[in-house]
């Protein structure tokens, strides 16, 4: 999964890879203090669109970079921050449909995953089998 960054008047987007699973624990605890949430929550609220997780997340992917960064001056648009799943996790995704649906159900969710599929960013460092960016 991606967080992909694209504020008004920039070309391209910043896409910078998210795995909970990967963030490092000064990361993490600062998380945790800045939203009020543990992070198995705060990652959850991040997949649900919680503004403030996403402003925090935002923060702390800009701060990597940017080491001055203040909290205060991350500011977006909604639709300048976006979650994005990789080609990879969607396909994965796709595979596993047959499982749980069946039908018209599955035949529009194919539809609707293979056109997300076409247009997904292809993340050729992934390896492995990706799970879901929930951390338990």
């Amino acid at each position: 999964m991606f967080l992909v960054y694209q504020p008004e008047g920039q070309d391209e987007p910043t896409r910078w890879r998210y795995n909970p699973r990967k963030l490092m624990s000064v990361e993490r605890e600062d998380l945790e203090r800045r939203t009020g949430k543990n992070f198995t929550e705060f990652t959850t609220a991040v997949l649900q669109g919680n503004s403030l997780c996403r402003r925090a997340l935002l923060f702390t992917f800009l701060r990597r970079d940017h080491a001055k960064t203040r909290f205060e001056d991350v500011d977006f648009a909604w639709d300048e921050l976006t979650l994005e799943y990789s080609r990879q996790e969607l396909e994965r995704m796709r595979e596993r449909m047959p499982e749980r649906l069946h039908g018209d159900e599955l035949a529009a969710a194919l539809v609707q995953i293979d056109e997300e599929i076409e247009g997904a960013f292809d993340d050729v460092e992934e390896s492995g089998k990706a799970s879901l960016p929930i951390a338990d």
